[in-house]
């Protein structure tokens, strides 16, 4: 069992978590991913690490409450503990003296890319970092990331209707004005993909990186497969970082629409009176 040791809200159904796991700790890398089960019968989950602590032995995890798993880990509080947390698993982030970095992140990914930042300013890399909130209420992160990138640019959708508030028109605007070496995207998959077809026409190099559904995280189930280029990779072994412009987005978008029914359903099975699932 792994105890949880702090928790956060940090807006709307997003929640970071301090989780006890030292050998986890010990071997973590940025752009590395743990699959945990909150408890013995529950599914296995991958979450990107966004932090950890060698000396405490801790492991920060951020995640959003859109499934029956994730209200469920939702649902524990400091103290408690959850079943399984393997890790880490997934090939660490490409980190070099690149140049001119451009991160792009949406949601609860602005906590996850942090790692990665820290490394490739250690590297001497000059990283602007693009984040994108829903909303003004929902921004979280933006003092962290400020506090470690050379620039900011914070966007949200209500603050501009006619569009420019989605990370598009930022990074385009960047694309045209100064020379970028590489660009680095982590959020929802439809994201992902406009952020790969921006970047294409300026051949920089674009880097996503990929949380498809994962069962075992060694490879053998295959249900992380993703084709890339002429090959068929594996999220868990051979990624989670792939080159955005060779990834099949489209067959990738198929595959996680899969399930989304299911988990609708299943959300619904939640006593109302008890909290109990």
């Amino acid at each position: 069992m792994y105890q949880i040791l702090s928790r956060q809200t940090l807006a709307p159904n997003i929640h970071q978590f301090e989780i006890a796991a030292p050998k986890v700790a010990k071997k973590a890398l940025p752009g590395q991913f743990v699959i945990l089960m909150v408890d013995e019968k529950g599914e296995r989950i991958p979450l990107t690490i966004a932090g950890w602590d060698r000396e405490k032995g801790s492991i920060t995890i951020v995640f959003n409450e859109v499934g029956t798993t994730t209200h469920k880990l939702a649902d524990l509080q400091a103290g408690e503990a959850i079943f399984s947390f393997a890790g880490p698993l997934g090939v660490p982030a490409e980190i070099d003296n690149f140049g001119t970095v451009i991160t792009v992140t949406v949601g609860y990914s602005v906590a996850t890319i942090v790692p990665v930042v820290n490394a490739l300013k250690e590297a001497g890399n000059k990283v602007i970092a693009i984040m994108r909130a829903p909303t003004s209420d929902t921004i979280f992160g933006e003092e962290r990331l400020g506090s470690i990138t050379d620039r900011l640019v914070v966007v949200t959708g209500d603050a501009s209707p006619d569009g420019t508030g989605f990370v598009l028109k930022p990074l385009e605007e960047t694309l045209k004005n100064e020379p970028v070496d590489r660009v680095i995207t982590i959020g929802p998959v439809c994201v992902m993909r406009l952020v790969a077809a921006t970047t294409r026409p300026y051949g920089v190099k674009t880097i996503t990186s990929l949380n498809p559904i994962m069962v075992d995280g060694t490879g053998m189930c295959g249900c992380c497969r993703v084709a890339v280029g002429d090959e068929i990779k594996f999220a868990c072994v051979d990624g989670p970082e792939f080159d955005a412009h060779e990834v099949d987005w489209n067959s990738l978008l198929a595959r996680r629409c899969t399930y989304a029914s299911t988990e609708q359903t299943l959300a619904r099975y939640r006593c109302l009176d008890c909290a109990q699932w």
